[in-house]
């Protein structure tokens, strides 16, 4: 097979065709600042309105306005969590409550707010990673400000229950914050049931520009700002608007409402087909991901006696592009903060593969896919 295979989009997702062309004209003739008031300009917000629109109506916020431009998900995860911890920290206590699997910009910020004097509660996962519910009780005290919790694992594509998390939070008036970074786009976000106050997505995770996100904060949520500077974003990101990000953003997102359904099932089969024949093939191979709350897209698989990186630089020798774990922690030695959460052995953890599909994998190249995978782990158990 000559072309080459794309089994990362976890990691990041090439921008679609309709995006590209939906950007183009804002980088040219339509380069108007969003803020200024000439035809230019009105152009620019024009195109900034529509969009945030388009990004609402993916998840169904109540407006418009609770949709705030970032440049992605780690900008929008620091502006949840830090946000509200600097406005509630003198009024109401500084406790938070988040898990040890959470993606870096969210555990890395929860650990810098414990240097600040802030104490974090990470609450216990299972052998998926999957957040035990009855330790949220247990863990929410009278000066618990923020609960924060991903929607699903970008490493593992295990789905969290947030809808039952986010009922408890509610119950006891705290807020909650996560992270759909890897969900938006993939699976319904839908917040009339997600009882959340905060959440957090990126644009090139379904198939939009990198360097946009936004952040969704529920009408009344309060916080302090991240970034200061101009009234931008409704005074709450001040910087120029990235016009042809948000535009892609938003085009991003009307496609993926109107695809996400036929997509997820056809990914969902994929995915099937990809496990199966793993586990069929091979002999020591450990499944990470939750057998029945996951991903349609996402698999993630542990190989005993293979060294991962060897496995992934070999399967790109052979045209195949994959991962083991987040992007953002490529070339690290140590294990995956994620793996070792989840009970699995260093050595275990080392020989994992994250594979995560799209649109354009079909089941020629899933099968190419088995067949190399299988040979380069047999091969490699022989040295």
């Amino acid at each position: 097979m000559d072309e080459r295979i794309y089994l990362d989009h976890n990691a990041t997702t090439p921008v679609a065709p309709d995006v590209l062309e939906a950007m183009r004209p804002y980088f040219s003739e339509n380069f108007g600042n969003a803020s200024s008031i000439h035809s230019l300009g009105r152009a620019g917000r024009n195109a900034v309105d529509t969009a945030r629109e388009q990004v609402a109506e993916l998840l169904h916020a109540q407006s418009p306005s609770e949709i705030v431009f970032t440049s992605g998900g780690t900008e929008s995860d620091n502006h949840a969590i830090r946000g509200v911890a600097d406005y509630y920290a003198d009024r109401k206590g500084r406790h938070i409550i988040s898990a040890r699997t959470e993606h870096h910009a969210v555990f890395h910020t929860c650990q810098w707010l414990e240097q600040q004097g802030f104490e974090v509660t990470y609450l216990p996962v299972n052998r998926y990673g999957r957040v035990e519910v009855d330790a949220l009780r247990d863990a929410i005290r009278e000066d618990t400000i923020l609960m924060t919790l991903m929607h699903a694992n970008n490493e593992t594509g295990t789905i969290h229950p947030i809808e039952e998390l986010g009922a408890i939070a509610e119950e006891y008036g705290v807020l909650f914050h996560t992270d759909a970074v890897q969900s938006v786009g993939k699976v319904p976000v839908d917040l009339r049931a997600m009882p959340v106050d905060l959440l957090t997505l990126s644009g090139h995770k379904f198939y939009g520009p990198k360097g946009i996100g936004a952040l969704y904060v529920r009408r009344g949520t309060r916080m302090h700002h991240l970034i200061l500077g101009g009234s931008h974003e409704r005074n709450r990101r001040a910087g120029t608007e990235n016009v042809p990000g948000i535009v892609g953003l938003g085009m991003a997102a009307s496609l993926a409402l109107k695809h996400m359904d036929q997509e997820a099932e056809r990914l969902r089969k994929l995915i099937q087909r990809l496990e199966q024949g793993l586990c069929n093939q091979l002999r020591g191979v450990h499944i990470n991901t939750d057998p029945e709350h996951r991903l349609p897209n996402t698999l993630n698989v542990s190989f005993e006696k293979v060294e991962g990186e060897s496995l992934i630089l070999g399967l790109d020798l052979e045209g195949i592009c994959v991962s083991s774990g987040s992007a953002c922690t490529s070339g690290s030695l140590e294990p995956s903060h994620v793996l070792a959460e989840l009970g699995l052995n260093p050595r275990l953890a080392q020989g994992t593969l994250r594979l995560s599909l799209g649109k354009q994998n079909d089941e020629t190249q899933i099968d190419h896919a088995i067949e190399t995978i299988t040979r380069l782990v047999k091969r490699l158990r022989r040295l």
